[in-house]
């Protein structure tokens, strides 16, 4: 496997720090180009070196004229005052780090490439450059207006010496029901252009005639299975560690439970410095991973395989950073636990200091930064001192979720520096973050599990 993060907007983070910037329609760029190396024949890691190379030459800049609403809620996640539009927003609803005065469409095209041609990537000479130009409708502004703003885009573009290849306008990258749109650059070279104009067809972008193949789940497809439906072989497992399955299921389905219950809250407070989403990605999340576990237990299944169906349900599931997180934390807990062994409460803590050291490693945190590691670290670290003290599993786990509970809490006090809140940082203080607060309630689930097993 390899991970690549992309970094388009400009706005989010100072070109010193660019490693630290968010990915906004710049995504489709990188994707396209990395899709297109994979279809080429690339192996992994020439897949990988290609995304990386779109990622350093694409950069993007948006505005918003107003907030998207999330579905089931009653009001927008941010509203910009008439007569004047954010700058610098996200697509997960994040709100704009400044406001300006409404322009027309050519003053919104200037704005768009001045900005974006200061920030033109190293090694790149302006005159002469070939570039594609995406133009992004975030949800609701119209097609005709894009193609306005566009029209003085290209120019501009022309203007400055810079020929324009396969240009996309349209609702590429979109955030539900936002009105706003941004511009994103991907300078080419020989390669990327290659790439760049080699034919797609997906669900939702298509580029040119692309010949059909056969996909992975189709009925064609010999040998493929789905977890999640149960078709794929389980491994043999003891009936102590299938014990462990039926318990891990049971928790699984307490924790949708009462995520479901605290959903709600869970995006009001990731709405103030985020973008509002958490409550119903770990909604999604929880659920599917529940379904999993469920499949998994009743297929026979041992405690690691069901903890990697359920981390592979929930981060498939959820999205975002959060959905990749619990993945990360419950397939490392699963590789740990094993479907061959009973699991011992030193097993368990074992597992769980082994999940917090991943999930550092996965998302780069470390406490203080106001992210969900500032709960699992002293939960992990809690629950080994007590297991090493000889308490019995629940009772451990007890104590540990009661440090995660006042570290979460604790985080009110904190400016986020990562994370999509890290744009927005200090309007974070005064709130605790709502990864630590739900890693926080998922420990405190749990317990209650562990506590009607007087075998743990």
């Amino acid at each position: 496997m390899r991970t690549v993060v992309v970094t388009d907007d400009i706005w989010s983070a100072p070109r010193d720090r660019i490693g630290q910037r968010r990915g906004i329609a710049g995504d489709l760029a990188v994707f396209k180009a990395a899709g297109a190396a994979a279809e080429a024949g690339y192996d992994l890691e020439g897949v990988e070196r290609v995304a990386r190379l779109a990622n350093r030459r694409t950069r993007s800049f948006g505005v918003a004229f107003s907030g998207c609403t999330l579905p089931g809620a009653d009001a927008p996640l941010f509203e910009v005052p008439g007569g004047r539009m954010a700058v610098g927003l996200g697509i997960h609803g994040e709100p704009g780090i400044d406001e300006v005065d409404i322009p027309t469409a050519d003053e919104l095209a200037l704005l768009f490439v001045s900005k974006l041609l200061e920030e033109v990537p190293d090694g790149i000479a302006i005159d002469g450059a070939r570039v594609v130009p995406l133009l992004n409708g975030l949800g609701s502004v119209k097609y005709e207006e894009l193609f306005v703003v566009y029209r003085r885009i290209h120019r501009l573009l022309e203007e400055r010496g810079v020929t324009v290849v396969e240009p996309e306008v349209g609702e590429l990258c979109t955030s539900f029901d936002m009105a706003g749109c941004s511009l994103t650059l991907l300078w080419l070279d020989d390669e990327l252009e290659e790439l760049w104009r080699a034919p797609a067809d997906t669900p939702a972008y298509r580029k040119g005639s692309a010949a059909a193949h056969l996909s992975i789940g189709s009925t064609d497809a010999a040998g493929v299975g789905d977890p999640a439906d149960g078709t794929d072989d389980v491994p043999a497992s003891t009936s102590d560690s299938r014990d462990a399955a039926a318990t891990i299921a049971a928790a699984l389905d307490a924790v949708s439970v009462a995520i479901d219950g605290a959903a709600d809250e869970l995006g009001r407070i990731d709405r103030i410095a985020g973008d509002g989403d958490h409550g119903i990605g770990m909604q999604r999340g929880a659920r599917a991973a529940r379904d999993a576990a469920r499949t998994a237990v009743e297929a026979g299944a041992g405690a690691r395989t069901t903890l990697e169906w359920a981390a592979d349900a929930w981060s498939d599931r959820a999205g975002g950073t959060s959905g990749a997180i619990w993945g990360e934390f419950l397939r490392t807990l699963g590789a740990d636990v094993g479907d061959d062994h009973a699991v011992t409460p030193e097993i368990v803590a074992r597992a769980v200091a082994s999940a917090k050291d991943a999930v550092m490693v996965f998302g780069k945190a470390k406490v203080g930064d106001k992210t969900m590691v500032d709960a699992i670290v002293p939960f992990a670290d809690e629950l080994v001192a007590r297991v090493d003290d000889g308490l019995r599993l629940a009772d451990a786990w007890r104590r540990a979720a009661t440090a995660a509970e006042d570290a979460a809490q604790a985080t009110a006090t904190l400016a986020a520096t990562l994370g999509r809140a890290r744009s927005h940082g200090d309007r974070s203080i005064g709130t605790p973050d709502p990864g630590a607060v739900s890693f926080a309630l998922v420990c405190a689930t749990v317990y209650d599990v562990l506590d009607t097993d007087r075998e743990q």
